[in-house]
């Protein structure tokens, strides 16, 4: 059982490779690297193309826990859903990370950046704004606004990023996505949908570093998962489940 699952409904371990060129769409490349994903994965079973011209290879969506990865037009995505552990997911990730190189030909000269996002999903019917505002609070510069008369919060989607090295390469971004719209907070009434966070961990390329894809995503996984255990668990995910819960 993974850990992580037990704060929210939903966690998730995704990667994108973001590029300076457009991927290649030809059919026999492209079908050629999804099927040696599949020989690695063979859940991976559902071929799709998406409206915009995404190409997708997924698992079953109804199942709680499933993969899929997306060739986009410049990033290449892969992603598993409520993984058994970690390792679960970082092997998919270095499948799709081995193989992206010789088979959709990126390079490291190609590359933008590459991200490592760990997200977690809370399913809360309610206004996800003020369930932000308790859980975190907003500063003591902004608590003023609160004692307002008659206000109400409706939109608290605190954002930050952070450079962890001296040449701004390597930066760090926790975000957080609530999806009340004013209409639910007008109304009361709310549908049951998903408070996001998002902690990503960012490499850009540019004049380097000096190391393969796979080496960067090993150092990303063990940055985002020391912040994880240190800051995002204790002090985001576990105070936004403790304010659903008690209402």
């Amino acid at each position: 059982m993974n850990h992580y699952n037990q704060d929210a409904d939903d966690f998730y371990v995704n990667i994108h490779l973001n590029t300076e060129m457009e991927l290649p769409t030809n059919r026999d490349t492209v079908l050629h690297f999804f099927e040696q994903i599949k020989k690695g994965f063979p859940d991976l079973r559902n071929f799709h193309t998406r409206e915009n011209g995404d190409l997708v290879l997924e698992g079953d969506k109804e199942a709680d826990s499933y993969r899929w990865v997306a060739i986009e037009q410049r990033r290449l995505c892969s992603g598993h859903t409520n993984p058994e552990s970690l390792e679960d997911a970082y092997r998919q990730h270095e499948l799709v990370l081995d193989m992206a190189p010789p088979l959709l030909t990126i390079s490291l000269l190609d590359c933008e950046a590459l991200d490592v996002m760990y997200g977690f999903d809370f399913t809360y019917d309610g206004n996800h704004d003020e369930v932000v505002t308790e859980a975190l609070g907003v500063g003591s510069a902004l608590e003023g606004l609160l004692e307002l008369p008659r206000t109400r919060v409706i939109n608290f989607e605190p954002s930050l990023t952070l450079c962890l090295d001296e040449s701004c390469q390597l930066q760090c971004r926790l975000a957080i996505e609530t999806r009340t719209n004013t209409f639910q907070v007008r109304t009361s009434e709310y549908s049951d949908d998903q408070i996001s966070v998002y902690f990503t961990v960012r490499q850009y390329w540019g004049s380097g570093p000096d190391q393969s894809f796979l080496e960067s995503f090993q150092r990303q996984r063990e940055v985002g998962e020391e912040v994880l255990r240190r800051s995002i668990i204790p002090r985001i995910v576990r105070p936004l489940a403790q304010v659903i819960a008690s209402r």
